[in-house]
């Protein structure tokens, strides 16, 4: 803590992203205009199970209260994937990325705008659904879809300027850090809740006892793999340049054993529990629409076995966008680098792809396995969301990842300090 008090950039930083996540709680409990609070608990109550429930998880439970955040910062999370997966498959996003500043700068203006499309197609579809439960909304109609749309679509757009303004100005990721902050603020909430479950005998203390130091292992178990690296040997030549001679250091190729973080867990759950979240809002009335959504509700063999392997297919996709071998291969024969044992240029890029593809099936099966262990408690127990596999994931990566920010600041400082009194002393 002296160290952040020494260094008055930092310090400024981590104070301005504290603000801006106080402003972001403050908007989660701003509701709707025209909510029956009655009501909407009701309804909460019957639907704590379907995608409702989660998007309650990453609101930080501004659902639950009906807020104007109550998308949260989902839809640009959405958008910012799909313009992603769009770059692996489309020539014109291919030819954008590869244009530096400017291709980035017009990625980031698509994403906003897919951002707004899908917080105005999904507001006017919270919208339809909130009339559809009789008696939640006190005056429905035109003027109810119009209002709601617009405060849910600004909502939006004002939590992806937040994160985009903590990003740049505050520490850490911006929107990795309202998700954060929304589930870490009713984890309190959640345990409360579960004492009260086993004070009523809903829930063992035997059980409550497991569930806590399963959570323990847990979040270790988390903390280890996400800082298990697969060291790659790269050896630079020696190369003469006058009487003096350069290079032939060795050097490591890092590679992470979970590449693609929490994303595939989030979009294997939101594609797995729509058709539950159909069914509870009265979308249809269909009995066997109802029958279909039944098989995807939780601790079902085939929600299990479709959310595996929606973890384990995004993984792999998502992975292979964010770590290019052959890009990797190429650089490093521009620079001299190889492997040792290895040929550079193709036979390197084969190299690479075999061992990042054996450490990404260990990843999406740590990844499965983490998200699915707690399903199974959620599915028998009412415990609640946030102490979800999913939940607990996100908060561990994100809090890793922000304390490594922290200190490589640090380290900065440090740095500067020292060749400021090296300056002074001469």
């Amino acid at each position: 803590m002296s160290s952040i008090a020494q260094s008055g950039d930092l310090k400024n930083r981590i104070i301005f992203t504290l603000l801006l996540l106080s402003v972001y709680r403050f908007g989660t409990f701003v509701p709707l205009p025209g909510i029956d609070p009655d009501q909407l608990k009701t309804m909460m109550e019957g639907n704590q199970k379907g995608l409702l429930g989660m998007f309650n998880v990453f609101a930080g439970g501004a659902v639950s209260r009906m807020a104007i955040f109550a998308l949260g910062i989902m839809p640009y999370i959405s958008s910012s994937i799909i313009v992603q997966l769009l770059t692996g498959v489309s020539d014109y996003f291919k030819n954008l990325k590869s244009q530096g500043e400017i291709g980035r700068k017009k990625i980031t203006q698509i994403t906003r705008y897919g951002t707004v499309l899908l917080a105005t197609v999904q507001g006017y579809g919270l919208s339809i659904g909130l009339e559809s439960s009789a008696g939640l909304v006190i005056n429905p109609g035109l003027f109810f879809k119009i209002s709601t749309v617009t405060t849910i679509v600004a909502g939006t757009i004002f939590l992806m300027w937040l994160g985009e303004q903590i990003t740049q100005r505050g520490i850490g990721n911006g929107i990795s850090l309202i998700i954060f902050s929304g589930i870490v603020a009713e984890i309190p909430k959640a345990l409360v809740t579960t004492f009260e479950l086993g004070r009523t005998g809903a829930i063992s203390t035997v059980m409550i006892i497991f569930i806590f130091i399963l959570l323990i292992l847990t979040i270790m178990f988390i903390v280890f793999m996400e800082r298990a690296l697969r060291k790659i040997l790269i050896n630079y030549p020696k190369r003469q340049m006058g009487n003096k001679m350069y290079g032939g250091e060795s050097s490591h190729l890092p590679l992470k054993i979970n590449t693609a973080g929490v994303i595939p867990a989030i979009f294997a759950s939101a594609l797995l529990l729509l058709p539950v979240t159909l069914s509870n809002f009265n979308f249809s009335s269909n009995e066997t629409v109802t029958s279909f959504a039944s098989y995807f509700t939780q601790g079902q063999p085939l929600y299990m076995l479709l959310y595996a392997s929606g973890i384990i297919f995004f993984t792999f996709f998502y992975t292979s966008l964010v770590f290019n071998p052959n890009e990797t291969a190429e650089n490093l024969r521009k620079y001299g680098g190889f492997i040792p044992g290895i040929r550079p240029g193709e036979s390197t890029s084969k190299y690479i792809e075999e061992i990042l593809t054996r450490l990404t099936t260990i990843g999406a099966l740590y990844l499965t396995l983490v998200c699915l262990m707690p399903e199974f408690l959620i599915s028998k127990y009412p415990i609640p969301f946030y102490l979800g596999g999913t939940s607990i994931l996100i908060v561990v990566v994100v809090a890793i990842d922000t304390v490594t920010q922290i200190q490589t600041r640090l380290m900065s400082a440090q740095y500067e300090q020292l060749i400021k009194k090296t300056k002074f002393g001469r």
